[in-house]
């Protein structure tokens, strides 16, 4: 378009004025026009390649039996929070303390869902707090870390290949550090026992005792039993170590808000506020400042600015979306079933000589031993994916399509077959990965289970589509 430089002579003629230039009223709309159609195309139209692998990948979940710990499906309104306008606002910052204007409605919905995440969990705001800004759960333990400890200081937490996070500390085994807690802080980690597949707390506490960990880290991604807190509290107040576990004995927990509870993808850190309790050989005054936590100014610090920039306002409208249901009885029953067919998953496996770590599972989780097949889990996981079969033995996404316990009676059926097939190519084929794979092209026995596994997953629903 053709702009020219405002004139005197031209002041009578229909236009409007920018900085000095003049357009045209059909101009304008005409720009305005243009802006608006881009703006407004949908998906499909405005980038058809992302539409399509986007259809593709939801036909994948759809038609696939997913088992792996770290997904699940979420509900229809979280995924319309997800995909909403709040994603336009930047709100650096805490509500009410934000550093920029225009976000008291902003402000309105992270309240609402701090105030959902302490309800959902029982929990006193005079004696617990929230920030439910972290990106991800490895984002909330990193900024636990950098709030109260200095670098160097010490973090204990479950081994990487015993069934913890590599966020709590992980090395590799020619001394490489893998992650940033044991980058910038001394990490030493505690091991289950190798032949019975549980927590050694009788070493854990002999290592603790010895390399008095600032913070001593009790949780895991595959560990499938139930936690002895008490016992973490115990360790923790001998060497004068943060619990951080569950409420009743922790000071601090973290967690993932996309995985059981069926939030959208992020973390979040609860920490204890007010008056600490008192201790045996201690006599606290109530005055005393340094009787109380500090946790909340700290944490909410590294929160942001020391590790992050804007919270995502869309992920937070989510995740209170999931917290109150989280708080409603259905979702009690739903966790119940989860654990249910975790039970009902592990005990077909055992009636059909399956070797379990820890011989079952108390919680959504249970680890699947594979060294009687000679099969690593690797091997096998890339055999899995031809079948539309992603597993790393955990419950609740099956549960959200609505599976009960006879559906994971017959998922164990599957699981059984591709393990058997994958054993069968191995021998043959051997273990090298280009050899293995060579081995299920054109595999008869493989396009017959993965056709038995879809044709299964179709049965049921998928949370969130139409």
């Amino acid at each position: 378009m053709t702009l020219k430089r405002k004139r005197d002579s031209d002041a009578g003629s229909s236009c409007s004025s920018l900085k000095g230039f003049r357009v045209s009223s059909n101009e304008m709309e005409s720009r305005r026009s243009a802006v608006r159609a881009w703006g407004n195309q949908t998906l499909q139209n405005a980038d058809p390649d992302i539409f399509s692998i986007m259809e593709k990948e939801k036909q994948r979940q759809f038609k696939g039996i997913e088992l792996i710990a770290s997904e699940n499906f979420v509900c229809k309104a979280v995924m319309e929070a997800l995909g909403s306008h709040l994603t336009n606002k930047y709100s650096e910052g805490m509500p009410g303390a934000r550093y920029y204007g225009g976000n008291q409605y902003i402000d309105e919905i992270e309240t609402l869902c701090r105030e959902r995440a302490l309800a959902a969990f029982g929990l006193d705001s005079e004696s617990w707090g929230v920030n439910v800004q972290p990106y991800s759960c490895t984002s909330a333990n990193f900024a636990v870390y950098t709030g109260l400890l200095l670098p160097g200081d010490r973090i204990m937490g479950l081994d990487t290949p015993s069934g913890g996070n590599t966020s709590h500390g992980c090395y590799l085994p020619n001394g490489r550090k893998v992650s940033g807690a044991s980058i910038f802080f001394e990490s030493l980690p505690y091991k289950v026992n190798p032949q019975t597949g549980y927590v050694d707390y009788d070493k854990l506490e002999e290592r603790a005792l010895d390399f008095r960990p600032k913070i001593l880290i009790c949780g895991g991604s595959s560990y499938p039993r139930e936690w002895d807190y008490a016992r973490f509290r115990q360790i923790a107040d001998k060497c004068g170590a943060e619990c951080v576990s569950p409420f009743e004995y922790c000071d601090v927990v973290t967690s993932t808000t996309h995985k059981s509870l069926r939030g959208p993808r992020g973390g979040i850190i609860f920490y204890r506020k007010g008056q600490k309790p008192k201790k045996r050989g201690m006599l606290l005054s109530q005055g005393d400042c340094s009787d109380r936590y500090d946790f909340e100014e700290k944490i909410n610090f590294a929160v942001f600015p020391a590790l992050q920039g804007g919270p995502h306002n869309n992920h937070i409208a989510a995740l209170a979306i999931a917290l109150k249901q989280v708080a409603t009885p259905e979702f009690k029953t739903y966790m119940q079933q989860v654990k249910k067919n975790a039970q009902a998953l592990a005990s077909a496996l055992l009636r059909r000589n399956c070797k379990l770590v820890t011989g079952g599972t108390d919680n959504h989780m249970l680890l699947w031993d594979l060294r009687n097949f000679g099969l690593t889990g690797m091997l096998l996981l890339t055999m899995m994916l031809l079948l539309d079969l992603t597993a790393k033995s955990c419950t609740p996404a099956m549960t959200s399509r609505g599976c009960l316990e006879a559906d994971f009676e017959m998922m164990a059926e599957y699981l059984l077959r591709a393990v058997q097939i994958a054993s069968s190519v191995q021998r043959e084929h051997g273990k090298l990965p280009k050899s293995f794979l060579k081995g299920l092209e054109n595999n008869k026995e493989i396009v017959e289970l993965r056709t038995r596994v879809e044709n299964f997953a179709l049965q049921f629903a998928m949370p969130g589509f139409d």
